[in-house]
């Protein structure tokens, strides 16, 4: 196991930092790199590992992953979402793990999203873009309405919102 110290910090940085660096990459090229959410996997096995999680709740882990891939891999597959959003919100719940923390960052990751999809209409309704943001390629395609929509940020805020609810910040807490 490692020591209380470096336990904290791979807690509050490790998961955190690859969502957040999946949003900010949806956002800017709206795609989510796969080793994202390989990373998140391989991540997820060596904290389990470091924290002595008992293998009953690795099992109830695993189960949340392979819950949220199949029904995002059905969104997926009817046009609904993205392939790395598929991904990364089934590595995400791996972290969650399969209690009602996985039912709350469902519906925050849906009420984000409409905030998401509300802000691209608001933003696409913009007969023109000011000058600064004309020039970059991300705000361009944002601006036509035929590119899909970021819900990583969707998904990655509501993992954030989550995650202090999560089993991982058990050792944290005393």
């Amino acid at each position: 196991m490692l020591d209380l110290s470096m336990l904290e910090a791979a807690i509050l940085v490790i998961f955190p930092t690859l969502v957040a660096f999946a949003a900010a990459s949806d956002f800017l090229t709206m795609t989510i790199p796969n080793r994202v959410s390989l990373l998140l996997v391989g991540c997820f096995v060596v904290m389990a590992a470091a924290v002595g999680m008992p293998l009953e709740q690795v099992g109830w882990h695993l189960l949340a992953g392979a819950l949220v891939l199949t029904v995002t891999f059905g969104m997926f597959a009817a046009g609904w979402m993205g392939g790395g959003d598929a991904k990364v919100a089934s590595a995400i719940a791996l972290w969650i793990g399969f209690n009602i923390n996985l039912l709350y960052f469902a519906a925050l990751t849906s009420a984000y999203g409409l905030l998401v999809i509300f802000a691209m209409i608001a933003f696409r309704q913009m007969p023109y873009l000011p000058a600064p943001l004309a020039r970059q390629e991300w705000a361009l395609r944002f601006h036509d309405y035929r590119t899909g929509i970021p819900y990583g940020i969707a998904i990655a805020a509501g993992a954030l919102h989550v995650y202090p609810m999560t089993a991982w910040f058990a050792p944290l807490a005393n």
